[in-house]
């Protein structure tokens, strides 16, 4: 039997072991996928950087997620909102073409230094990265119309849906854009009272969902990626 939760979606009902056994199996799994593309020196070192500053970095299932959907759409200028340290754009380097840029922002440019050295130590010539220091906001506006084929999104959760309109027009036909940590660990789906930024992810992923503009889907990586193709 399907029952609906607080927030319309509709699942089915179990047993109380059932479930149990449902979530081991999941949790196994998911675990299965993180560790599925193992990770190199250059991204350790990243994610030890991440780590030492406090900033969240995706999962390594993100990660290979974002590798292919980058060789998917045959990537060669993507944009990434949120440069850490410099995990997730190397896995968006590895899937691009061998020509293509990364133009990564971030507020903050010693973390980008950290991004700067970890690409060098993945082996990506420095012509394969633009970094721009500053807010997304400020930043966006600046780039070409349509002159992008990915733009992943993982900066500000609050600015979630303005990213989104700008991604809109950042990206060609057939271009994608990708938002990080919809799952908000748990919080998106959980019926109990929400802080603003997890209400904006709900209402993000409603947009997405009901956009004529886009082809979406949630993929259940890391703590959600909600990717999208503009029609």
């Amino acid at each position: 039997m399907r029952v609906p939760d607080a927030n319309g979606y509709s699942h089915a009902r179990h047993s109380r072991g059932q479930e149990r056994v449902i979530t081991a199996n999941r949790q196994t799994s998911w675990a299965f996928a993180d560790a599925y593309v193992a990770e190199d020196e250059a991204l350790h070192w990243a994610r030890d950087r991440a780590r030492q500053a406090g900033l969240r970095s995706v999962s390594p299932g993100t990660g290979a997620a974002l590798r292919l959907l980058a060789a998917t759409v045959e990537a060669k200028a993507v944009a990434e909102i949120g440069t850490g340290c410099g995990v997730s754009g190397i896995h968006l380097l590895h899937g691009m073409r061998p020509d293509g840029v990364l133009t990564t922002v971030d507020p903050e440019p010693e973390h980008q230094q950290f991004a700067r050295q970890a690409f060098r130590d993945a082996g990506f010539a420095a012509n394969r990265s633009r970094f721009i220091p500053g807010r997304a906001l400020e930043v966006l506006p600046r780039l070409a119309d349509a002159g992008y084929d990915l733009v992943f999104c993982d900066g500000d959760r609050l600015e979630y849906q303005d990213y989104l309109a700008e991604s809109l027009r950042l990206l060609r036909p057939g271009g994608l854009v990708a938002f990080e940590g919809v799952f908000a660990n748990g919080r998106t789906v959980d019926s109990g009272p929400q802080p603003t930024e997890v209400l904006r992810l709900r209402e993000l992923v409603r947009a997405v969902r009901e956009s004529q503009d886009l082809v979406s889907s949630l993929l259940p990586v890391g703590d959600g990626l909600l990717c999208a193709v503009k029609r």
